[in-house]
Parts: structure tokens; C-alpha cells; sequence
């Protein structure tokens, strides 16, 4: 039983609507989140004043004079109110695994209960609470179309405060997103994925195991209703949870125009502190941080030590126990192609990236990607003529 083409419900629906919510904020939250997307980005007038209005009132209340039509400019929305199904939502949910949270439940982060960003519900999937995982996090963000380089730093990123038990947040995108998860992962430290798209999805597909693994460690989220499919202005919508959760939000790679500025708009609306890597200066790649970093906007961060002393509040500790700094030996925090470079390098002799390359059967530019990463720690140094040599290790 429902409405088409646009038309209002019948007064059969508009009981049945009732009925399905009665007093129960979360079926009115659920109920809302099938018939209004809650976003800022290419909102229309109407939709904002809506939003606005649903906010200031109440779920509950708001979904009664939704049905009712005695809602200012509603008419779009209660066309889809006949073909709310609460209960059977409900059941989709709990079938991919996840729950439904609102504010007030143990699960709800108290930095999304803002007019501005707050949704209407978010589905949660996996062991950890919520809230506590984001205690303190870190977004780390960037580029799908990533290079060897910005996926190497971001790696050792997500690792880097996984160790020291900073929750990594990123979006399980390909590119930056996927390799801070990737490092998170790694060590078996705490991460947060924000999907685009309803909770029986992932987006993009191919990152699916990705996104089991993370609601394995830590937790899946979305505030989309199932069946929802990744769209441009989700993805801008998206953005606006992963700033608020986090506590700075580093942007490893991104291009001018790239999407992943758009997250650290979103930081910089909510006064969040943002971070961005610096690139090679001839990469476009990196061509959005460099003009953020310029323009006093973003911090420059080059190791997550520098992620956690933007991101730690006032008062904070930033220094760690020793016993929670990570691997004892300096090459033990290496990764396995980092230390297969260390060991043909010298010390006292320089070595061309083609030589190194050639000697440990590895594209030249894998090999680059990884240098470009040593030599931020220390591990390794270029001379003036282009050669490399091993470093002495961080100082």
C-alpha cells in the first residue's frame, strides 16, 4: 500500500503512519531517515527548512504533522510517507548486523548532536562502542586516485595512531582511505569507517572485505536507510560526520578540487583542527594540501606524532608511555619492503633508486614511494645528486 506518482496518502495510510511511530523516538527517527536525507551540500530551500524544522520540534512530534500534511512546504515528503515501513526497515537492519543508534543511547557521539550536522540516526556495525572509539580519533583523508607515495604515508599514518591507541576515521574509499584503514588494520588498533550508502552496502564493492574486516575491529557506520546507494551529494554528506567524530581531520592527498577537501571544509566549519601532508612539489596530487598549508588553513603534518599534537585537547598528554610508543627497534617499525630498501643501502656510499630497484626486483617508482617515506623518519637520505643513502634512524 502506497502512494505514486507524487500523490498523497490515503486516509488509510495517514492511520497506518501513525500508528507504525506512535511516541517511539527511534521508529520516528528510522521512519524520517525513509523519507529525508539529512545533508547540507545541493539541499534545496525547501528540504533545509524542513530539516530545520524536524530538528526544532522533535522527530516524533514532526513525523505526526508529516502525516498530517500541518507541516510548512511538506508536501515532497509526504508524498513517500505511505511507503514507510518501519518494522520491516527495522528487520533489514538488524539482517546486515548493524543497529539502529540515536542521541541518548550509550553508542551516540555527543560532537554529532549539532543543528547543523546531526543526523537523524546512525547505523552502527561491529563490537566496539561508538562513542568510546571516539574519544580520540583522527580522520585521515585524501584522494581515491592515490600514488604509491600518499598511499605509503597514509599507511603509516593509520598505523602510527592505531599503536598509540588514537582510533583512525576515514571513508573506505580506494585511494588514501582504504591504506589508513589498511595500516590501522595492521597493527590491530581501533578504526571507524563512515560509508556513503545504506548499511547492506559498501561502496565502492570492491573494498567489501575491507569494510567486514574494520566492522571486525571496530565499527561501520552510516546514517543512510538500507538499499540507499552511494551518490556524489552522499558522499559531501558523508564528509560532514567523519570531521565531526574526529578530533582533526589530516589530509594525506588531495588534488585542487579534490573530494577530500570537502571533509576538511567541513573540520574547519566545525573550528576542528586540520593537518595536510606535504606532496612532491611537481605532483598535482598534492596540489590541495600545499595551497591549504600555504594559505594558514591546514597544519603540515609528516608523522602521526605530529597528527596526535594537533588533534590532542588542551591538557592532553601528547607523550605516550614507552611501553605504548610501538616496536622497541626503529626497524622493527619499518614495513617489509622498507626494510628490504634499508638493507641494500649504505651509510657511507649513495645508491641511485634505479640500482635499488633493479636489486630487489621492484618498480622504480614502488622503491621511490618508499624512500620518500624513510627519509621522513630519517631512514634513509638523498644527497645533491639524486643518490640515496641509509639514514641514521629518527632522531
Amino acid at each position: 500500500m502506497s502512494s505514486r506518482g507524487g500523490s498523497q496518502p490515503t486516509p488509510t495510510e495517514v492511520s497506518r503512519a501513525h500508528a507504525q511511530v506512535g511516541t517511539d523516538e527511534r521508529r520516528a527517527r528510522v521512519a524520517w531517515s525513509r523519507v529525508l536525507e539529512n545533508r547540507r551540500e545541493r539541499a534545496s530551500d525547501v528540504r533545509l527548512h524542513l530539516l530545520t524544522e524536524v530538528l526544532r520540534i522533535g522527530h516524533v512530534q514532526a513525523w505526526h504533522r508529516l502525516v498530517d500534511g500541518d507541516l510548512p512546504k511538506c508536501a515532497s515528503a509526504r508524498a513517500h510517507v505511505a511507503s514507510v515501513d518501519v518494522e520491516a526497515e527495522l528487520d533489514r537492519v538488524a539482517r546486515t548486523g548493524a543497529r539502529v543508534v540515536i542521541p541518548g543511547d550509550a553508542d551516540w557521539p555527543l560532537a554529532l548532536s549539532q543543528q547543523d550536522i546531526e543526523p537523524h540516526l546512525l547505523h552502527v556495525r561491529g563490537q566496539g562502542c561508538l562513542a568510546d572509539l571516539v574519544q580520540r580519533a583522527v580522520a585521515v583523508v585524501g584522494s581515491r586516485a592515490s600514488t604509491g607515495y600518499g598511499e605509503a604515508i597514509s599507511r603509516e599514518l593509520g598505523a602510527g595512531l592505531a599503536t598509540r591507541g588514537w582510533t583512525v576515521v576515514s571513508g573506505a574509499a580506494y585511494g588514501i582511505d582504504a591504506a589508513a584503514h589498511q595500516g590501522a588494520l595492521a597493527v590491530e588498533g581501533p578504526v571507524v569507517a563512515v560509508l556513503p550508502c545504506g548499511p547492506d552496502r559498501a561502496y565502492p564493492e570492491g573494498n567489501r572485505r575491507l569494510v567486514d574486516a574494520v566492522a571486525e575491529r571496530g565499527v561501520v557506520i552510516t546514517e543512510l536507510a538500507t538499499g540507499t546507494v552511494a551518490m556524489r551529494h552522499r558522499f559531501l554528506a558523508r564528509n560532514r560526520i567523519i570531521a565531526a567524530v574526529a578530533a582533526a581531520t589530516v589530509v594525506v592527498e588531495a588534488g585542487l578540487r579534490s573530494g577530500s577537501l570537502n571533509t576538511a571544509g567541513w573540520a574547519e566549519f566545525l573550528g576542528r583542527p586540520i593537518g595536510a601532508v606535504p606532496g612532491p612539489v611537481t605532483q598535482m596530487s598534492s596540489a590541495g594540501c600545499h595551497e591549504w598549508i600555504q594559505k594558514g588553513r591546514a597544519s603540515l603534518v609528516t608523522d602521526s606524532a605530529d597528527a596526535i599534537a594537533l588533534a590532542a585537547r588542551v591538557g592532553d598528554a601528547v607523550d605516550q608511555p614507552v611501553e605504548q610508543l610501538g616496536p622497541a627497534r626503529v626497524l622493527d617499525a619499518m614495513t617489509t619492503v622498507q626494510r628490504r630498501v634499508h638493507d641494500v643501502l649504505r651509510s657511507r656510499s649513495v645508491r641511485s633508486v634505479g640500482a635499488v630497484a633493479h636489486e630487489l626486483v621492484l618498480p622504480v617508482e614502488d622503491v621511490l614511494a618508499e624512500l620518500s617515506v624513510m627519509s621522513v623518519e630519517g631512514w634513509a637520505e638523498q644527497d645533491d645528486g639524486g643518490g640515496w643513502r641509509r639514514g641514521r634512524g629518527p632522531s
